[in-house]
């Protein structure tokens, strides 16, 4: 599961996602992607599922990458606890994601099997997402 080896504080303020993406929204590695159309807030244990099923349905051929990484900390109070009594404690990590971040990169398989992989992956994300190409891109250049 994707975490940080360690972080400079144990908690987090929530803050805000308002607003579009305005760093990691264009492809930079591959020539298929998919990008967030939402704001959300995804899991170490999401990005690793999607990730599992990209590289299953592309049979460990071509390459992918992940462009996106859990670095900030989400902390619970255990169930039935009083208001008040401070912040609870650090419960996992998450990755903020705001409309037009792209999530997923993928190269050296064809469209169609890179779009359906894709697909695949963007159903275990809490976020409707959509596949794009690179610009340049030409079937032959596979």
């Amino acid at each position: 599961m994707l975490q940080p080896k360690k972080t400079k504080f144990r908690r987090m303020q929530k803050g805000r996602m308002k607003g579009l993406a305005q760093r990691g929204n264009q492809l930079a590695f591959g020539s298929f992607g998919i990008k967030s159309l939402e704001s959300a807030w995804i899991t170490g244990r999401q990005i690793e599922a999607a990730r599992q099923a990209i590289v299953r349905y592309m049979k460990r051929e071509g390459q992918i990458w992940i462009r996106i990484f859990p670095d900030k900390p989400i902390t619970k109070k255990p169930a039935e606890v009083r208001m008040g009594k401070g912040k609870g404690s650090p419960e996992g990590f998450v990755a903020p994601v705001t409309p037009g971040r792209i999530l997923f990169e993928a190269e050296g398989v064809p469209m169609d099997v890179a779009k359906e992989a894709l697909r695949l992956g963007a159903q275990k994300l809490p976020i409707t997402t959509k596949f794009i190409v690179r610009r340049d891109y030409t079937e032959t250049s596979n």
